[in-house]
């Protein structure tokens, strides 16, 4: 592929202004980055200064026929929808940039808009795979704790599921985060990558069936035979050597955290795989915990907790993203609806006759 140096120097101010002035995370500009070098493959990293609205409608048409380099498969509208929105937020700030006024007009990036129809397949919700609790429970049930590797990712999935953490802060939680006589783990900002960077407590859900009592063991392990302090990571990294053909082999664990969620994601998969079910990532944990929930006939106040310990400041940020009722039971809540229940007369209700009774004697 070609490059075009005056293109880098535009798109390396454009990444400043997203970091800098729009508070946007590393990922969200790798994102705007792959958007933007796909738009350069296809008009061969022409200057943006002659950008053309044809160009814009040119590069819509192949993205519709692009494929998906793992599937095989075209590219989904949702995947679409965010890299021409990526575009056109781009080209948006370019035309009001000096040196970019004249050459290019704000209502050309529109030209990067999808059709109505299009947006709304992209938007629209699909049903996620997510974990029963029993399948958690059968998982942790089938990991085997026989060296501290073995422990630490049990330990690792037992208090996803107890915490519902995004894998991020998984990454990067530390001994001190937790506080097992109260029951409780501190999402604090300043050491945990949360979302937003929030700071919130999360108290351990109820779940049963022995989780918290694997995790509470792992803490003890690591402060107890150990001897680490707050500062050490509550999920340490995997310490590699050599095996006796001198190839490198896991041996234990550092001193020190995950750099990356990727070594997470492979331990969830291997225990799901090992445990006979499909891969359900660390992120569906959160989902499964919000059906959960709703299966629990909760109060007000209890469903607002459970939010916040999830890190949600409306609850109706939890329902609207995690409470979709799966469509079977879905179906299974219609249908029950239509079977006949057994008519309740007031009147023979025994606490009403005794009110009446007392209300006729005082009379």
């Amino acid at each position: 592929m070609k490059h075009s140096a005056t293109n880098e120097r535009i798109k390396r101010d454009y990444f400043a202004y997203l970091k800098e002035a729009k508070g946007r995370d590393e990922a969200t500009i790798d994102g705007v980055a792959k958007a933007l070098a796909r738009f350069e493959e296809s008009t061969q990293a022409r200057d943006f200064k002659r950008f053309h609205k044809a160009q814009a409608v040119s590069f819509k048409a192949g993205l519709a026929k692009a494929l998906n380099s793992r599937t095989g498969e075209r590219i989904s509208k949702a995947t679409m929808l965010s890299t021409l929105r990526e575009l056109r937020s781009f080209f948006f700030w370019l035309a009001r940039e000096p040196g970019f006024k004249s050459h290019l007009a704000y209502a050309d990036a529109d030209y990067f808009n999808l059709s109505d129809k299009d947006i709304a397949v992209a938007r629209a919700r699909r049903e996620k795979r997510v974990p029963t609790l029993a399948q958690v429970h059968h998982v942790l049930s089938t990991m085997p704790a026989e060296t501290i590797l073995e422990r630490r990712d049990r330990a690792l999935i037992a208090f996803a599921a107890l915490t519902g953490a995004r894998v991020a802060a998984l990454a990067s939680f530390r001994l001190g985060h937790v506080n097992i006589d109260d029951g409780f783990v501190e999402q604090d900002a300043r050491d945990v990558r949360t979302k937003f960077a929030k700071t919130f407590p999360t108290w351990f859900m109820p779940i049963g069936r022995g989780a918290l009592a694997m995790f509470t063991a792992w803490v003890g392990e690591l402060k107890g035979d150990h001897l680490w302090g707050r500062d050490d990571p509550l999920f340490p990294a995997t310490e590699m050597g050599l095996d006796a053909n001198g190839g490198f082999t896991a041996v234990g664990i550092l001193r020190s955290g995950w750099r990356t969620t990727q070594p997470i994601n492979a331990i969830f998969r291997r225990a799901f795989e090992r445990g006979g079910l499909p891969y359900f990532n660390p992120h569906s944990f959160r989902d499964m915990l919000v059906r959960h929930a709703m299966t629990l006939d909760l109060s007000a106040e209890s469903m607002k907790a459970w939010s916040q310990n999830l890190g949600h400041a409306d609850v109706l940020t939890t329902f609207t993203s995690y409470g979709n009722v799966p469509a079977h039971r879905q179906g299974e809540l219609i249908r029950a609806l239509s079977e006949p229940r057994p008519q309740c007369n007031t009147l023979d209700d025994p606490n009403v006759i005794a009110l009446i009774r007392a209300i006729q004697a005082r009379a």
